[in-house]
């Protein structure tokens, strides 16, 4: 199967998926905001929890920062 295809099979999903703001790679970050929320919930202080990601991730503080403000906010789905 060709990419054009699968594009196409999906074209309304990944439509919707970019107006609500999502982008492909967010799923790679999927864990680590569930590893995020659940350090939260055990009260650890969120640079500890931003740092141990980073280094688990391999990716820098700042970017794991990012992803948790995206994750965290809501949906345009309205927006057109």
């Amino acid at each position: 199967m060709k990419i054009i295809e699968i594009v196409k099979i999906n074209r309304e999903l990944l439509r919707n998926l970019h107006i609500a703001g999502v982008r492909l790679n967010d799923e790679k970050y999927i864990d680590l905001y569930t590893e995020y929320r659940q350090m939260l919930e055990n009260h650890e202080k969120v640079s500890y929890i931003v740092a141990v990601l980073a280094v688990k991730y391999a990716i820098s503080e700042r970017k794991v920062y990012g992803l948790i403000k995206r994750f965290q906010t809501d949906c345009n789905l309205f927006a057109v």
